[in-house]
């Protein structure tokens, strides 16, 4: 069944939602350490089902707003004074980062700092500050009473995989304690195992968690569905009528979703994802040595979300164009690199042709250097 109306129980919707935070308590994330025996906070997690990727973000920069300034409300004026109306809350401010991908709706959009994408729709929402990726003082100096909320990719996917170390996360989740603001974590291209865990933030120390999680992708295997993961106390501010879906969260799509994260998350299937990220990875790490004048830098990101980093910006454009007419489906990402994100049931074989096929390019590539 595609659709029903809203009016109607989904027992799907809430089995979905179930596995997605009993799954993420058993591999970690969201502040719930692997084994679910320790956790960051008290509570546990709802779900809030969308259609896509851009739409899950957009819903989480809505529930962080609500709920920042529900926070700010409550404080007490000079911690002795009368509480303060909601309505008269200035935190409403958003950091993204440099490199970030997180849609092409106008909320999304504006956490998006990429001219191509952004300028034609300008002007964007205010209130939207930019730090650079990986910048701890700078993060610093931004972030501030009024920011209500922290929107980051763990692994950045379309800006190039780059990754941010435990440090920088640790600190945007201390700042965000400090001045009462919710930190998201968009996992919609690097999580649901393509990083290897269930979450690429799953091992991370529980101070380096987030509050919200937003998931698409690989949710459904390619069927239309997004998802806001959100701890107790967020989700709390969210009552009826705050946000709502016509057709996220579906019979279909929910009923399919589960069906797929039960076999992502099957121990068989997380065992073969290790085992040809760690092939993959071999392979890789000869290309520094084979391309000397082509990569200088060990290929970025891990698992099955890897980026190989050019020293010619030119040169992942012809790369991905000449091994397409070789038949291996290649992305670029960012300015200076080429970006693989193969199927999580990759064969070694697979990862071999794919991998010969970019040697011989890039043998070609080198010659004319």
């Amino acid at each position: 069944m595609i659709h029903t109306s809203n009016v109607w129980y989904n027992e799907w919707a809430g089995e979905l939602a179930k596995l997605l935070v009993e799954t993420t308590k058993q591999h970690g994330g969201l502040g719930f350490a692997p084994g679910g025996k320790d956790q960051r906070g008290e509570g546990g997690a709802k779900v809030f089902f969308s259609n896509s990727g851009t739409e899950a973000n957009e819903g989480a920069l809505k529930f962080a707003r609500k709920y920042a300034k529900e926070f700010w409300a409550n404080e007490m004026t000079n911690g002795v004074g009368a509480a303060r109306k909601w309505e008269d809350s200035t935190k409403t401010r958003v950091i993204h980062f440099t490199n970030a991908f997180h849609g092409r709706s106008m909320g999304s959009l504006s956490a998006t700092a990429n001219p191509k994408y952004q300028l034609p729709f300008t002007p964007l929402i205010p209130g939207f500050e930019l730090v650079k990726y990986g910048d701890i003082n700078g993060f610093r100096a931004t972030i501030g009473p009024d920011t209500c909320a922290v929107i980051v990719e763990p692994i950045q996917g379309e800006g190039g995989v780059f990754e941010g170390s435990e440090e920088f996360f640790k600190t945007l989740r201390a700042e965000c304690d400090r001045v009462g603001a919710v930190l998201i974590f968009d996992e919609i291209q690097c999580g649901l195992f393509r990083s290897g865990n269930m979450w690429s933030h799953s091992t991370f120390p529980l101070d380096c968690h987030p509050d919200i999680v937003t998931m698409a992708k690989p949710l459904a295997n390619g069927f239309p569905i997004g998802a806001i993961m959100v701890r107790d106390h967020i989700a709390k501010s969210i009552t009826p009528g705050s946000h709502g879906t016509t057709f996220g969260g579906s019979v279909f799509a929910t009923r399919l979703a589960h069906h797929v994260l039960t076999r992502l998350s099957s121990p068989t299937l997380t065992a073969h994802i290790n085992q040809v990220s760690a092939h993959l990875q071999s392979r890789l790490s000869k290309l520094q040595t084979h391309f000397p004048t082509l990569i200088t830098e060990p290929a970025r990101g891990r698992g099955l979300i890897r980026g190989i980093p050019f020293t010619d910006q030119t040169i992942p454009g012809k790369l991905v164009d000449a091994a397409r007419q070789r038949g291996v489906l290649l992305l670029t990402a960012g300015k200076d690199a080429v970006r693989l994100v193969p199927s999580l049931n990759v064969e070694r074989a697979e990862i071999d042709f794919a991998m010969d096929v970019i040697e011989s390019i890039l043998g070609t590539l080198s010659v004319d250097q």
